[in-house]
């Protein structure tokens, strides 16, 4: 029974650790586009029928318009998804990609809601970072355990 729950934790982790490097990797993949070409596009949907795109368009591109924070947060899926692959690292890989996963999984709560599929993957992607974490719970739990309760 353990050798089957260590190989399911060695697939959780290669599952996340496999998404994280694929959308580190695709956020540099395309430029960056303009802030004329991001007005363009949104002009397009300005719609009250096509607002919950509009909201995806402004929010995405947003982020990558600071200059900055796209980039951030492809460096930090490609570092910690490879922390969360190695054997001696995969605990710190997975406490750094929590708030990453919690914010992917309600992005889609809130701005795709309608897109079931990709609300079941996030949604996988943040209960396998959970149940990794919660997996080490020896190592953290003297954090947040009051002492008066011992």
């Amino acid at each position: 029974m353990k050798k089957a729950k260590d190989i399911l934790f060695i697939i959780f982790r290669s599952v996340l650790g496999g998404m994280m490097l694929y959308g580190g990797v695709q956020k540099f993949q395309k430029p960056i586009p303009t802030p004329i070409e991001v007005v363009t596009k949104a002009e397009n949907f300005k719609t009250p029928e096509k607002q919950e795109t509009l909201q995806k368009i402004l929010y995405i591109n947003g982020a990558k318009q600071t200059g900055y924070f796209w980039q951030v947060l492809g460096v930090c899926e490609l570092l910690f998804g490879f922390l969360l692959i190695l054997q001696g690292t995969g605990f710190l890989g997975a406490l750094f990609l929590l708030p990453i996963t919690l914010h992917i999984f309600l992005f889609h709560v809130f701005l795709e809601a309608d897109e079931i599929g990709e609300l079941v993957q996030t949604g996988g992607l943040f209960f396998i970072n959970i149940a990794l974490v919660l997996k080490e719970h020896k190592r953290w739990k003297h954090l947040v355990w009051i002492q008066a309760f011992d």
